[in-house]
Formats: structure tokens, sequence, C-alpha cells
């Protein structure tokens, strides 16, 4: 496998950046990861689970420690994290989603209230809240970044939710 070295550029055409070494990417031994998943989109927002948790698995995470909840839509993933940050003392939550532009504003609306909320709640809970929502222009794209030709994304946001970790637990 090749390792992945670039993760914050997103997954395009002339980049698949899910292919990774797994001895190159921190440990999640002894991390219990939430993840918090979308029911909107579900054929995609299934694949990116399934990648975001084959990647903890393959990097030690032990798969009692891997926590995953369902909430409606991309709108809900914030609160969604939230409540694992709270109740379940997560180190770290990945939220997964997916919003397709249709004919109306409302694709604008839900991404910028999804990615300004995940945000917000990384940083006031000061743990990585990884943003894993596709937001794409037509369903053929998000399958290609759902574990199609141009990747995974699920697969990216866990390795990165594991390299905050360990840059967390560098800094105690």
């Amino acid at each position: 496998m090749v390792a992945l070295f670039y993760f914050c550029n997103m997954a395009t055409k002339n980049n698949n950046l899910s292919a990774f070494d797994s001895k190159k990417v921190p440990s999640g031994r002894g991390k219990k990861i939430g993840i918090v998943i979308s029911e909107w989109n579900a054929e995609i927002t299934e694949g990116l689970k399934e990648g975001a948790i084959e990647v903890l698995l393959e990097c030690g995470t032990y798969s009692r420690d891997i926590l995953t909840e369902y909430v409606p839509g991309t709108f809900e993933l914030p609160l969604g994290a939230q409540f694992l940050l709270e109740s379940k003392g997560v180190d770290a939550v990945i939220a997964i989603g997916c919003v397709v532009r249709g004919e109306t504003a409302h694709f604008d609306y839900v991404c910028q209230g999804a990615t300004h909320g995940i945000q917000e709640v990384g940083l006031h809970y000061n743990k990585p809240v990884m943003f894993c929502v596709l937001t794409d222009d037509t369903i053929e794209q998000s399958r290609a970044r759902s574990g199609g030709k141009y990747g995974n994304k699920g697969i990216e946001a866990a390795i990165g939710a594991l390299k905050m970790l360990s840059l967390k637990d560098k800094y105690k």
C-alpha cells in the first residue's frame, strides 16, 4: 500500500488519497472513537462508515471502542457528535454525512450549518471531530468518493482522527 502523506487534500480525479500504510498511521489502541452517521443518503454514508471502521480496526482500535450512532440527516451531525462526546466519553468523533446539490438553496444551508457546527463541537470539547461530509453536485460523485474510483473519504477521516489524537497526546 501507498502511504498517505497529504491528508488535507480532497479526493479528486487526480488524487485518490485513500491508500495508506497502517504502519505510518498512529495506533488507535486504547482510544474510544465515536462515529455519528447521517441516515440520509444511506447508500453513501454506509460506505463511508465501512471505510472508517476498516481503518480504525487495522490501526489497532478495539471494536468495542468504536461506537456508532445514527442521526436523521447531515444537519444533525454536530448535535449527534456532541451527544457522543458528553455521554460516551469518546476521544474523537467522525461525523459522516452526504449532501447532494438539488434545485434549491437547501444544499447551501445544510452544508454551512453542518460545517460550522462540526467545527464548533470539536473546538468546544477540545477533541477531534472529523468532517466526513460529502458535498457533491451529483450522487455519482458521492459514489466515487465513498468507496468508488476516487477512494473513500471515510478512510481519510479515520486516519485524520488518529493523527489528531496522536498530536493531542504529544502536547498533554
